[in-house]
Parts: structure tokens; C-alpha cells; sequence
């Protein structure tokens, strides 16, 4: 028989907000950190065990990694979003579609995306800025973590179905056991098998491959309800309110390929005109988008969190709660950012020198690029936190507005026109222009809609009042 949940009964709309971002945020955030040390990993050991041309092919394979969180954000966020709603509206069946749905899309997607890959890899390696001395290694890399993008794409998306439905600890056991796996395996392939970076592309998959199984088995036994084979049919209904909801996460984490394919081809280009070289460039930016990565996982980790939260209360009309959830959200980030900001001025070469040995030029370059490009970094968590929370409550066209606010339509014009006038040091200075404007931006929409819900508030109030006044 199916479990049945009412509105007033679930602890979503009653429970403190406090409690409940720690409950929910605390293993998404551990989820998104460990998921990013997959990354940070196989970057610490190919840059111990490869070199300098290794950090530098992982780098060029990254938007691949984009793209698969991309479309496992847009299934996963999107189907999460509208199941919260859909059981916070009391319409259980409704929600349970969007589950089905949402499974069956995650599947197909990163199957899809795997045999798309393998087709078309060289010259979309090569797009991607692979120089001639890095290409070689890209291409062994990236031929065995195609293999993987199913299982990535699936466990990020079936982890926002599984938070949603009320077990954020099980989906963060989900990722640290891969992550585990993971760590484990590098350090034995790539050194006791000399495997080099193909071992450590190897270890990356195996270690998906077991969260996938893990995360596919929680669907066989929902909590909140029974998922059958008849609601994982791709109704169109569903897709479009789907995607309408997940694009806004979408199109961030493809701004996020697409500006680095474009800073990948910049650092090339004007690295060869500078002192510094094509391939050093290429390597420091692999190593400082994977470290800025984990410190974003932060404020993505504490986003996904808080989407339950918010997307039930929004939907059960609860507007005080969903303000109060917000404002926790911005006021938790901003802190931890701070602290990285801290960290990557005082002690760029020491956060370098894990990754691996390089020269005197490559530390150099290394060191001017964490202090600039990443000097605005304390701010940097407001819009993938206010971009969510317009996802969360239905409002898709705000979310995707702000996702592409730094990447798209700040961030890319500026790699492009800056580096005419300073060189490679313009690279360096788009970074901190654009997330300042970026958090304006999100500050001054998210004071907006938080008015706009007081305003509500109040409406209810007075409507309670006046029925009050109504003599029976």
C-alpha cells in the first residue's frame, strides 16, 4: 500500500529551519565536496605520478565533467523541485511521475552523452584547447571516463530524488563510497600498476559505477512512496515542467564549460606570447578550477540542501519559513567563502605545491593567478544560492537569468576583450569583475522576490483576520 504524507504532517512544514538546513544541507555538502575530490584526486596523483602535462590534460577533460553534472542538475534538480512541489500541493501521485520520469531521463542521457563522446573525441579535444603535447594524454583520459558519464549523470540525479525524499545521509554514504573507492584505487593503478593517467581515469569510473548501484538500489524502496515501472514512463507534461525548472542549474554548469573551453584557448594563445609558455597556463588553471570547484561545492552542496525545504514550504505557502531558510543560506556561504578568501591569499603556493612539482615560472604564474582571478571569491556564493532558490520555487526564468549572470554574460565577454589590452594578466583580472557584478546582481533579485513574499505574508494575515471577523 502506498504511504501516504499530509502537508500539515511532514516535518518540512513545521520543523526549524535551522535544524532542517542542517539535516539536509550537512551530507549534500559533504556529497558535493567529496563528489569534487573525484576531480581533486585524480588531479593530486596524476600531478604526482604524470606531471605538469597530466594536471594539464585533466584540465582540457574537465567540461566534459560540466556537462554531465549539467545534465544530471537539469533532470535531477528539475524532477526534485517539481516532486517537493507536487508534495507540498498534497497531489502524491503527481509527484511520484515526476520521480519516474526523472529516473528514466537520467538513464538514457548518460548513455546518450557517453556514445556521443567516444564518436567525436579528437576534434572535440582539441576544441576544447588541447595543445600537441597535452592532446596524448587527454585522449587516454578521457577514453576511459566516456565509459563513466552514465553512471555520473545517474548518481548525481537519483541523489536529488533521494535527498528529496527525506534521506540526504543515504545519498552522501552514496557519493563518499565512490569518492572512497576512488581515492583507494588511484594510488594503486597509477603507481604500484604504472597505469599512469589511464589509471587514473579507471579507478574514476569504478568508483561511479558503485554509487550508481547503490543510488539505484534506494529507488527500489522510497520512503514517502512506492515507485512502480508505470510512472517511469517519459510522459511530455512532465518533461516540460522538468526542464522549465532544472535549466536554470543547467545552463550554469554549461556557462561554466563554456567559459572554460574559451579561457583554455586564451591561456594557449597568450600563454605562447608571454614568458610563461602554452602548456604552464594550461596546467595552473586545471589546478585552480578544481580547488575554486571545492569551494563552490560549498554553496552548491547547501543550495541542493535547502531545495526540499524550500520548494514544499513555497508550495504549502508557508512564506515565512522559505524567507527565514534563505537568509540562513546566504548568511552560512558567505562565511565559509571569506575563509577561502583568506586561504587563497596567504598560502597560493602551499595549496599548489600538493598537485605536484613544477618550475619557478609555473609557481610564479600559479601564485598571481589564485590572488587575482580568485580576489572576489568571498561574495562568489550568493548567486548559485539565490539562482537555486528562484529554481526551488517554480520561478525557472529568474533561476536561468542569474546562472548565466557571471558565466555567460559577464565572465566570457571579458576572457575575450581584456587579454587584448593586458595579455594573459587580463585572464586574471575578468575573474573578480565579473563576480562582483555577478553578486549585485543576485543580491538586488533576491531582495526583490524576499519583499515580494513578505508582501504575501502580510496578504494571508489579513485574510485570516478579516474570515476571523465574520460573525457565524
Amino acid at each position: 500500500m502506498e504511504q501516504q504524507h499530509s502537508v500539515q504532517d511532514n516535518p518540512l512544514a513545521f520543523e526549524s529551519t535551522g535544524r532542517l538546513i542542517a539535516k539536509y544541507s550537512v551530507p549534500s555538502v559533504i556529497a558535493m565536496l567529496v563528489s569534487s575530490l573525484y576531480n581533486i584526486v585524480d588531479q593530486i596523483f596524476i600531478g604526482q605520478g604524470v606531471g605538469m602535462l597530466g594536471n594539464a590534460a585533466t584540465n582540457v577533460a574537465f567540461p566534459f565533467v560540466n556537462v554531465c553534472i549539467a545534465l544530471s542538475l537539469l533532470i535531477g534538480i528539475g524532477g526534485a523541485s517539481n516532486f517537493n512541489l507536487n508534495m507540498g500541493r498534497g497531489k502524491n501521485e503527481k509527484a511520484k511521475s515526476f520521480a519516474g520520469t526523472s529516473i528514466s531521463l537520467l538513464i538514457l542521457s548518460g548513455l546518450a552523452l557517453s556514445i556521443f563522446s567516444l564518436l567525436f573525441l579528437k576534434p572535440i579535444l582539441i576544441a576544447f584547447g588541447s595543445t600537441k603535447q597535452v592532446f596524448p594524454y587527454a585522449l587516454t583520459y578521457t577514453r576511459i571516463t566516456a565509459l563513466g558519464f552514465p553512471f555520473l549523470i545517474a548518481t548525481n540525479g537519483f541523489c536529488n530524488l533521494i535527498r528529496s525524499d527525506g534521506s540526504p545521509r543515504y545519498s552522501m554514504v552514496v557519493i563518499v563510497t565512490g569518492a572512497v573507492i576512488n581515492t583507494c584505487l588511484d594510488p594503486l593503478f597509477i603507481f604500484g600498476f604504472h597505469w599512469g593517467i589511464a589509471g587514473g581515469a579507471a579507478a574514476t569510473v569504478i568508483g561511479q559505477a558503485v554509487s550508481c548501484v547503490m543510488a539505484a538500489v534506494y529507488l527500489t524502496r522510497f520512503r514517502t512512496m512506492k515507485l512502480t515501472k508505470d510512472c517511469l514512463k517519459i510522459k511530455a507534461d512532465n518533461l516540460k515542467d522538468i526542464v522549465s525548472i532544472g535549466i536554470a542549474s543547467f545552463f550554469n554548469q554549461i556557462a561554466m564549460m563554456a567559459v572554460q573551453i574559451a579561457l583554455n584557448n586564451t591561456l594557449a594563445y597568450y600563454g605562447a606570447l608571454s614568458s610563461y609558455g602554452s602548456d604552464i597556463p594550461l596546467a595552473c588553471a586545471g589546478v585552480i578550477i578544481k580547488v575554486n570547484a571545492f569551494v563552490m561545492a560549498f554553496a552548491i552542496g547547501i543550495a541542493q540542501g535547502c531545495q526540499p525545504i524550500l520548494g514544499f514550504n513555497y508550495g504549502a505557502q508557508l512564506y515565512s519559513r522559505v524567507r527565514d531558510t534563505l537568509k540562513k543560506e546566504i548568511i552560512t556561504v558567505t562565511a565559509i567563502f571569506s575563509a577561502a578568501f583568506i586561504c587563497f591569499q596567504l598560502i597560493p603556493r602551499q595549496i599548489v605545491s600538493i598537485f605536484g612539482e613544477g618550475s619557478a615560472a609555473y609557481f610564479h604564474f600559479a601564485e598571481r593567478y589564485f590572488r587575482i582571478y580568485l580576489f572576489m571569491v568571498f561574495i562568489n556564493g550568493l548567486q548559485p544560492i539565490v539562482s537555486n532558490f528562484f529554481s526551488s520555487i517554480g520561478k525557472s526564468l529568474k533561476g536561468m537569468f542569474l546562472s548565466l549572470t557571471r558565466q555567460i554574460l559577464f565572465l566570457l565577454p571579458l576572457i575575450l576583450l581584456l587579454p587584448v589590452f593586458l595579455g594573459i594578466d587580463g585572464v586574471m583580472y575578468a575573474g573578480p569583475i565579473a563576480d562582483g557584478i555577478a553578486a549585485v546582481t543576485a543580491f538586488f533579485l533576491g531582495r526583490h522576490e524576499f519583499i515580494q513574499m513578505r508582501k504575501l505574508e502580510t496578504s494571508q494575515d489579513s485574510s485570516s483576520e478579516a474570515a476571523a471577523a465574520v460573525p457565524r
